[in-house]
């Protein structure tokens, strides 16, 4: 199964420039904690409500700083015509829950989540994604601010996102 069969079209996407007060508002409004964050056309990073409340809120900001300010740069994403199974152990060993879904355009279509995945496709293979998710520490650690300038990187077909 490819990635496209499970994951969700209707993203919303976060621009650099938004404030913290307006992304939450949106989150709280579409029931969701993630957004992808773009500009001219370009995936730059990633916001989550727990970026909000631990490097935002928790750091001393309030609702008028920009999402740029608390936004994870270092983005993993994958391909939509990737196998499924492959990306949700990356997903397991990168620990992320939700990822970019990107055409080999490298232009943003839509989101996969392991709650995707598990709905959608395998629970055992989830259930041991998450297992990698929940395990403390890593690269996504919110002690360590997860504000990497390295780039992009797919962590699908192993570019990056392991």
């Amino acid at each position: 199964m490819q990635v496209q069969e499970l994951m969700n079209r209707n993203i919303q996407l976060a621009t650099p420039n938004e404030s913290l007060r307006a992304v939450a508002e949106r989150m709280a409004d579409c029931d969701i904690g993630y957004m992808p964050v773009g500009e001219n056309d370009r995936l730059i990073g990633a916001v989550t409500d727990r970026d909000i409340a631990i490097r935002g809120v928790g750091a001393g900001r309030d609702g008028s700083a920009k999402v740029a300010e608390v936004m994870t740069r270092d983005v993993k994403y994958c391909y939509e015509d990737e196998d499924v199974e492959h990306v949700v152990q990356n997903m397991g060993d990168i620990q992320v829950r939700r990822i970019p879904v990107m055409n080999r355009q490298d232009r943003l279509v839509g989101v996969l989540s392991l709650a995707d995945s598990a709905l959608g496709y395998s629970p055992p293979s989830t259930g041991t994604a998450m297992t990698g998710v929940v395990v403390p520490g890593g690269a996504h650690n919110q002690a360590r601010a997860g504000q990497s300038s390295a780039g992009h990187g797919s962590a699908g077909n192993g570019g990056g996102g392991r």
